[in-house]
């Protein structure tokens, strides 16, 4: 059957930079494996499948998959799938929910032109801290740095999840956030606990001005070897964030470039609300472009 498919750049307004997203419509009739097939196809960090949504209220149903395993949620793709739903339904500003497999995901669209937009969504879960992670000199190994390149005062490293877990380090240095990559074995004793190793780098040093944070994430335990964009990430971190930074209740907005190590520069925009000193809402937006559009036999 032959499906149509586009491809989108994602947390960028420019083709070929940004991350890369496949999506695929029409895939009422395949199955996990033949999704998870098409995905490594693709061989982008992530490829999402739409299909009719099950509640009338929502626009419609999505699954996401790496190369290697299916997510309940991502950020990177709900903001691609966001953009290319609004494409495909004429455009101008849109407001609707994607159903996820964490459950419905409200999103906002303002399309730029015929082949981009901005997209913004509320995280559907918000993040928790769900453990902590090894000593520094395990993590410093794991990621092939050196102790005193691990900053445990900007941010202390932790796990957090709002729907997929990452372990979270800060780094001092824009030097050691560029020196930082998967060390073998080592990265997954750093980084391997509960679940496929993911590392989401946190570097309070800025490649460009009016940027907040400089991060990486490694997670080749399912398929990635380096994010150039990771939403989901962005989402874990933003409890983190208000955890050790504690920021005054209000509304709070920050920019974050990732993606600069590989050729793919991406900025990614999260908004924080904070009451009472605690996350109330979250939300994650940013810009997503086509660059190509088919078929796929499938």
């Amino acid at each position: 059957m032959r499906r149509r498919f586009i491809t989108l750049d994602v947390f960028t307004r420019k083709r070929f930079a940004g991350n890369p997203l496949g999506m695929v419509f029409d895939s009422e009739g395949l199955d996990t494996q033949a999704m998870q097939t098409i995905a490594r196809e693709f061989n982008f960090s992530e490829t999402v499948f739409i299909a009719p949504p099950q509640d009338g209220g929502h626009r419609a149903s999505m699954r996401i998959f790496t190369p290697g395993s299916e997510l309940p949620f991502a950020g990177h793709p709900t903001v691609g799938a966001a953009v290319g739903l609004a494409r495909a339904s004429g455009g101008g500003e849109q407001s609707f929910v994607i159903a996820e497999k964490i459950g419905p995901v409200p999103c906002d669209v303002r399309m730029h032109d015929a082949d981009s937009g901005f997209a913004e969504f509320k995280l559907p879960q918000l993040p928790q801290a769900i453990g902590d992670l090894p000593d520094v000199a395990t993590l410093a190994a794991g990621l092939g740095l050196e102790p005193a390149d691990i900053d445990t005062d900007a941010f202390p490293p932790s796990r957090w999840s709002a729907g997929v877990p990452f372990a979270i380090v800060a780094v001092r240095s824009l030097t050691a956030a560029a020196k930082a990559r998967p060390n073998g074995e080592a990265f997954t004793q750093a980084f391997g606990q509960g679940g496929p190793a993911k590392a989401y780098v946190v570097c309070e040093q800025v490649a460009e001005p009016g940027h907040q944070l400089h991060v990486r994430m490694f997670a080749p335990g399912i398929g990635i070897a380096e994010d150039p964009a990771t939403g989901g990430a962005l989402a874990a971190f933003s409890g983190l964030y208000v955890a050790h930074k504690r920021p005054a209740d209000g509304v709070h907005r920050l920019a974050l470039e990732q993606g600069y190590e590989m050729g793919r520069p991406s900025l990614l925009h999260l908004t924080l609300d904070v009451e009472g000193g605690r996350l109330r809402e979250a939300a994650i937006g940013g810009d997503a472009v086509v660059v190509t559009e088919g078929v796929i036999e499938a």
